[in-house]
C-alpha cells in the first residue's frame, strides 16, 4: 500500500521520489536502515534504468524477496502508467494535453522542499569522513560544469578508494589497480529509409532495449526515444514525442511512463501495456541480479570504499538537481512562500509530504482559476 501511495503522489522526478522513499521507509517506518538505503541508492545509480523505480524494487526485494520485488515495483509503476494511459486517450481524441500549469506551479516548490529534507537526512549518514565531504563538493562541481553523471560517480568511487590503495602500497607493491567497472551506453542507432510496419513484438523489443541501456534523466531518455521512434521507425512525430515526455514529467511516479504514452499512440491499449512492460522489465532483472551482491560488496574493504564514494556522488547529483529545479520552480513570491512553508512543515513539524502536495495542488487550482 505504501508503494501504491507513492506511485500516486510522487511528483517531481527521481530525486523527489527517492526523498519520499527515505521519509517513508527510513524515518517513519524504519523498514530499512539509512546505511542500507544509501547503499541501494548508489547501486541504483550505477545500473541502467529509472533510478527511483529501481530503488522501490531494491527496497521490496530486501524486505520480502522476489514477491516484494514484484509488488513494490508494480505498485510504484501502475498508478502512473494508468494515469498516463488515460491522458494518452484524451490526447488521441482531442489532439492536445490537459492544462495543468496551475497545479504544477504550486507543487514544484513543495517537491524542492522534500528533496532538501532527504538530502539533509541522508548526507548526515553518508558523509562520514573529510574525504567523503571533499568528494561531495567535487561531484557537485563536476556535474555543474557538464560532466556526465556516470563519469562523476566513477570519479567519486575512485577518489574514495584511493586512500585505501595508498595505505596498502606502503606494505606491498600492487601489480594492478584492484578496480574493475564497466559502463555501457549503447544507442543502437541505424539509418531509417522507410516507415517500419508496427508490431507489438517490435514495440516491446524497442522499449526493452532502451530500458536496458539508458542512464540518467528524462532528457537522456528523450534522445533514445527520438532516435528509435522518430528517426528510425517513423512511428511518431517530433511533436508527439515532446508531448509524451511532457506527460511523463508532470504526472506522478517514474518519468519512464513516457513509454506508456508512446505505446498508446502507436497501438492503443495493447501498445501501452507492451511498451510499459518493455521499458521497466530490465530494471526488475538488473535489481534481482545486483541486489544480493550489495552485502558482499560491503564485506570487501575496497568495494565498500568505492560504494561510499558512489553514494556521496549520488547525493551530490541530487543536490545539483534540486538547485536546477529550484531555480525553475521558485519564480515569484507565492512560490517562495510555498517552498518556505513546506520546508518548515517538513523539517520542524515532520508533516506528511502527501498532505503538502495535496494542499499545494489545491492552491494551484485556485491560482489557475484566478
Amino acid at each position: 500500500m505504501v508503494f501504491l501511495k507513492l506511485g500516486t503522489i510522487a511528483f517531481g522526478g527521481p530525486a523527489a521520489h527517492i526523498a519520499m522513499m527515505e521519509d517513508e521507509f527510513v524515518r517513519k517506518r524504519q523498514w530499512i536502515t539509512r546505511a542500507d538505503f544509501l547503499d541501494r541508492l548508489g547501486a541504483a545509480n550505477l545500473i541502467p534504468g529509472p533510478s527511483s523505480t529501481e530503488m522501490a524494487i531494491f527496497i521490496g526485494h530486501s524486505k520480502r524477496g522476489w514477491a516484494g520485488l514484484f509488488v513494490a515495483g508494480c505498485c510504484f509503476i501502475i498508478p502512473a502508467a494508468v494515469l498516463v494511459g488515460v491522458i494518452a486517450a484524451v490526447y488521441v481524441r482531442f489532439g492536445s494535453l490537459p492544462q495543468v500549469a496551475g497545479v504544477l506551479y504550486a507543487i514544484k516548490p513543495v517537491v524542492i522542499a522534500i528533496i532538501l529534507q532527504a538530502l539533509w537526512s541522508l548526507a548526515r549518514s553518508a558523509i562520514k569522513t573529510k574525504i567523503l565531504a571533499f568528494i561531495g563538493v567535487i561531484s557537485i562541481v563536476l556535474n555543474a560544469i557538464g560532466i556526465a553523471p556516470l563519469i562523476v560517480l566513477a570519479i567519486a568511487g575512485i577518489v574514495s578508494v584511493a586512500p585505501l590503495w595508498l595505505k596498502r602500497r606502503v606494505h606491498r607493491t600492487l601489480s594492478a589497480i584492484p578496480l574493475s567497472g564497466q559502463f555501457a551506453l549503447l544507442s543502437g542507432a541505424t539509418a531509417a529509409v522507410a516507415i517500419v510496419p508496427v508490431s507489438l513484438l517490435r514495440l516491446f523489443l524497442s522499449f526493452f532495449k532502451i530500458g536496458s541501456v539508458v542512464f540518467g534523466s528524462g532528457y537522456v531518455l528523450l534522445a533514445f526515444l527520438r532516435e528509435e521512434f522518430v528517426n528510425h521507425l517513423h512511428w511518431i512525430t517530433e511533436r508527439q514525442l515532446i508531448d509524451a515526455v511532457a506527460v511523463g514529467q508532470f504526472t506522478p511516479g517514474p518519468v519512464f511512463t513516457t513509454a506508456t504514452f508512446i505505446g498508446y499512440l502507436i497501438a492503443g491499449v495493447p501498445g501501452a501495456v507492451v511498451a510499459t512492460l518493455g521499458i521497466f522489465l530490465p530494471g526488475f532483472l538488473l535489481v534481482a541480479v545486483s541486489g544480493p551482491l550489495i552485502p558482499k560488496i560491503r564485506r570487501s574493504a575496497t568495494a565498500g570504499a568505492i560504494l561510499d564514494g558512489v553514494v556521496v556522488g549520488s547525493l551530490a547529483l541530487m543536490a545539483v538537481v534540486a538547485w536546477q529545479l529550484g531555480r525553475a520552480a521558485i519564480i515569484d513570491w507565492l512560490a517562495a512562500l510555498i517552498f518556505v512553508a513546506s520546508a518548515v512543515a517538513l523539517l520542524r513539524f515532520r508533516l506528511n509530504s502527501a498532505w503538502l502536495i495535496g494542499g499545494a495542488a489545491l492552491i494551484g487550482l485556485m491560482v489557475k482559476v484566478n
